[in-house]
């Protein structure tokens, strides 16, 4: 999967990652905090924060119920348009369609 952070990749520090974000170190703590909080990332005193070993059977979870999510926002977001299911299917199709075509990916 590309754009995955391999275990043991040091993460930057909070400081750092608010400056770089431009948002608050409250913030960036928390983040921090609910991502050690599940074990996608452990810190060790005095030497920083990396990203955790997670297993395969974890990283497909977490997968399926980000996407599980996503398209139930979009099938939320096309009732209060108040579009029918049968059209809401009809866009989901030829919006992979287009990015499949995108990719060079045949079905």
């Amino acid at each position: 999967m590309s754009g995955q952070l391999k275990r043991g990749t040091p993460l930057p520090s909070i400081r750092a990652l608010a400056g770089d974000l431009a948002c608050s170190v409250i913030t960036v703590s928390r983040a921090y905090q609910n991502l050690e909080h599940r074990k996608y990332i452990r810190t060790v005193q005095g030497k920083g924060t990396f990203v955790a070993d997670v297993e395969p059977e974890e990283r497909k979870q977490v997968a399926d119920a980000t996407l599980y999510q996503a398209f139930r926002s979009a099938v939320e977001m096309s009732f209060r348009l108040q579009l029918d299911p049968e059209r809401t299917r009809r866009t989901f199709e030829n919006v992979m369609a287009d990015v499949l075509k995108e990719r060079g990916d045949t079905e």
